[in-house]
């Protein structure tokens, strides 16, 4: 396995790092950022979403003691890291500032075998593929795919459940919303800001946004006819999204309900794809490592064509744990 730097300690960057350790799959050779370490080590031990960290953590001006893991601090404030004289092969970038080709392209001229970016880039110029796990990630190339990007938690929540109807019933044109949680990017008190309905305080407003998911998975299936749209909601962390599309074969609530149940529990996707049986609301999920979560009470019908179906995620820990996964498949290729 090739060593994986997390760049950019912020929600995503400290989540993945927490389901890396706690799932055993990897311990970052690196963690880079422009903050101070000690700062950034007590928001890891002390996560207002996630509780306290079940392990010893401390911080020194270079390195981080997580457990019996010493884990390089990097300050990134003047330069990013020599990636090829520390050695590093991937780095998951979570700044949101390697969206763009030349963001992401600069950790591998600073000798980066692979960068993963943890947000939709821009374009599909702007990255060489979207790769998801339990949807396409057996197309990686290694020779061709260098910055990769991951798309968003709503996207990693959609795809499963796109995925399995487009295959078993066909999926004509839809629309998807998502209720989600408030972000980074809102304010938390009302004042001016770049998108003029975030100006409104995050905790207090139910506030419209727009979604990317669409245009990642049109990348991914060129021929999906679906759009949707965003409402910010009061709650720190769990969303859930409503997916409303045409299929082509008619189906019946038992049947779509039964479909999920077998796709939950096969091999492609178990892990990533979890169902519901009881009624649930957002607090039963947070800290849910699965990236869609089907509330199967929810799933509608209407004569036998127009399908309703909703899948709970937690958008930061559903999310980072997919990123850790994918990052860990990289470095072993």
């Amino acid at each position: 396995m090739g060593n994986i730097a997390i760049h950019g300690f912020g929600r995503i960057g400290r989540t993945a790092t927490r389901a890396a350790l706690l799932k055993n799959m990897f311990v970052p050779f690196s963690i880079s950022d422009i903050k101070d370490s000690k700062a950034l080590a007590s928001l890891f031990a002390y996560d207002t979403n996630y509780g306290k960290y079940p392990g010893h953590v401390t911080a020194q001006s270079d390195r981080f003691i997580i457990d019996n893991n010493e884990i390089a601090y990097l300050n990134s404030k003047d330069a990013l890291p020599d990636w090829g004289a520390l050695g590093v092969d991937v780095v998951i970038d979570c700044t949101a500032r390697a969206t763009t080709r030349s963001g992401a392209q600069a950790h591998l001229d600073r000798g980066a075998k692979k960068v993963l970016v943890s947000a939709p880039s821009k374009s599909m110029e702007d990255c060489d593929a979207i790769l998801l796990p339990g949807i396409n990630l057996e197309d990686y190339n290694p020779s061709q795919h260098h910055i990769i990007s991951m798309g968003s938690c709503t996207t990693n929540a959609l795809a499963p459940v796109v995925k399995i109807i487009g295959e078993k019933l066909g999926i004509k044109s839809g629309f998807f919303s998502t209720v989600h949680a408030y972000t980074n990017s809102q304010s938390l008190t009302d004042q001016p800001m770049n998108a003029m309905r975030d100006s409104w305080a995050a905790a207090e407003n139910i506030i419209p946004s727009s979604s990317g998911a669409a245009k990642a998975l049109k990348f991914i299936w060129p021929e999906l006819n679906i759009t949707g749209k965003a409402y910010r909601v009061p709650v720190r962390t769990g969303s859930i999204v409503e997916v409303n599309v045409q299929v082509e074969k008619s189906t019946s609530r038992e049947e779509v309900n039964e479909m999920f149940r077998t796709a939950a529990s096969s091999d492609q996707l178990r892990g990533i794809l979890s169902v519901l049986e009881d009624e649930f609301s957002s607090a039963r999920i947070v800290g849910e490592h699965h990236s869609s979560i089907i509330d199967l009470p929810l799933t509608q019908v209407l004569d036998g064509n127009l399908l309703s179906v909703a899948a709970w995620y937690d958008n930061e820990m559903g999310y980072a744990t997919r990123l850790v996964e994918a990052a860990l498949y990289f470095s072993r290729q």
